[in-house]
């Protein structure tokens, strides 16, 4: 399934499945589940929602609503980096023992189609195309080998960063954090759609350029040895949000640099998952 959240032209926020027709509403369909992150952490709730889905038509097509980050208030945004060899090398950087972990606040989300807004206060506004996993199943001191079993799914996730502010002490989570910087969605694709994500390709399109592509396969740190890094320090929750890392060619250590400028449009384009756009706005 494809699973989105949404506000309605009334503004309504609810969640459902994206089929060939449009939406199926699954917020009014599914008694006592209140979210996404409820839906996906409930197997039986996840079954009565495939069970609507295939035995209902669509309530509405999906350019008639907006769309929310997936998961609108995950509890953690758990982000990775330096996690592909690659831009590792572009970094100056190498590949350590432990990997690289910083956070996002969910208030620095948006959903597809939302401007990414350019702070103010910098010029070097970057990109950062990522494959992003929502946690299904929480749990704390997870085994890798137990690992895949606790992923609902797969979105798009572009860590739009603002550079000068990254580097302005050794600890850079305020270049990460700026207000409109995550983008996250269009969709979650659950893990059964998804048989095995290290043969998922990754791009990030500048106004239709291709400026990074990479492989999930080169991941550094693969997808089970993150949730259990993590997991012996925190304990998942349903809705969490792991980002896995960007490949090189970020826009930061092009020469000339390239940054992100109001007018420019950004994708984030997973095959088998989907395509993230966002506008680029300037901060008002």
């Amino acid at each position: 399934m494809k699973l989105v959240s949404y506000r309605s032209n009334q503004g309504v926020i609810g969640f459902g499945a994206v089929t060939e027709e449009g939406v199926v509403a699954l917020s009014t369909r599914l008694n006592g589940v209140g979210n996404l992150a409820s839906l996906v952490a409930d197997e039986g709730a996840m079954q009565e929602a495939r069970r609507v889905v295939a035995q209902s038509r669509a309530d509405f097509v999906l350019d008639s609503v907006d769309l929310l980050p997936v998961i609108p208030r995950p509890a953690k945004v758990i982000c990775v980096g330096i996690n592909y060899v690659a831009h590792a090398t572009e970094a100056g950087r190498t590949v350590g023992k432990y990997p690289v972990i910083f956070h996002r606040f969910a208030e620095t989300l948006l959903p597809h189609g939302a401007p990414l807004i350019r702070p103010g206060v910098s010029g070097q506004f970057d990109f950062e195309a990522e494959l992003a996993v929502v946690i299904g199943k929480g749990g704390s001191h997870i085994a890798p080998e137990d690992a895949m079993s606790h992923v609902a799914g797969y979105t798009c996730f572009n860590d739009a960063s603002v550079r000068d502010w990254q580097f302005h002490t050794h600890q850079y989570g305020m270049g990460k954090n700026f207000r409109a910087t995550g983008a996250l969605g269009p969709w979650l694709v659950t893990a059964d759609e998804i048989p095995d994500y290290r043969k998922l390709s990754i791009q990030g399109v500048l106004n239709g350029e291709v400026l990074q592509t990479g492989s999930l396969s080169e991941l550094a740190f693969d997808i089970p040895a993150l949730i259990a890094y993590v997991s012996q320090a925190l304990d998942w929750q349903p809705g969490d949000i792991l980002a896995t890392g960007t490949p090189s060619g970020i826009g930061f250590k092009r020469q000339p640099p390239v940054f992100l400028k109001p007018g420019d449009r950004f994708d984030v384009v997973v095959p088998g998952v989907g395509t993230l756009s966002n506008p680029v706005a300037d901060e008002v």
